[in-house]
């Protein structure tokens, strides 16, 4: 089993954190792994990428020109990023601020009204949200482990925050939704 993920958006939405805590996770779960970051030199409002693989055979590189997983948040990483989701694979989106949903037939593509939700308790979970959504659809990743990964991916004094963010998953998990 091989996952190749692309998660794209503006920087500070947890775009890359988001990756570490997957790639966290699969390290737990004794998984191969590469995570591998990508941003502007503007970093907060800027656009950020990262790639992560999760294995069960040795990562030979973190180049990809194509995806299994396309996390996307935002417009300019749906016009780049969509083309390259491998047919049958998996376009995740939150829909704030995209104009052009995606077109694609080929592929599955879900939603997760993560931003919206955020907004209603707290916005620093809105990654979270999101992960969640992922974590529902694809549920190879076991919950212990992607706790571990969390915590090992917050700095210690922010694992306070950890009973919110795991609620914030639990979120996702119930809100996203199959588009086509």
């Amino acid at each position: 089993m091989t996952e190749e993920i692309i998660i794209a958006g503006f920087g500070g939405q947890g775009v890359l954190s988001m990756g570490k805590i997957l790639a966290y996770s699969g390290i737990m779960q004794g998984m191969e792994v590469s995570w591998m970051p990508s941003y502007g030199p503007e970093m907060r409002g800027g656009t950020a990428n990262v790639t992560v693989i999760l294995s069960d055979t040795i990562v030979s590189s973190p180049v990809l020109n194509h995806f299994d997983t396309a996390i996307i948040l935002n417009q300019q990483s749906m016009d780049k990023f969509e083309p390259m989701v491998k047919p049958g694979g998996l376009l995740l989106y939150d829909s704030n601020g995209i104009i052009r949903h995606p077109q694609r037939k080929d592929i599955r593509v879900f939603c997760v009204e993560a931003a919206l939700e955020a907004s209603k308790t707290d916005p620093r979970i809105f990654n979270m949200i999101v992960l969640g959504g992922y974590l529902h659809i694809r549920t190879f990743l076991n919950e212990e482990n992607v706790v571990e990964g969390l915590k090992k991916s917050l700095p210690e004094r922010h694992h306070k925050l950890i009973p919110l963010n795991q609620q914030a998953i639990s979120t996702g998990m119930n809100i996203v939704k199959e588009i086509q």
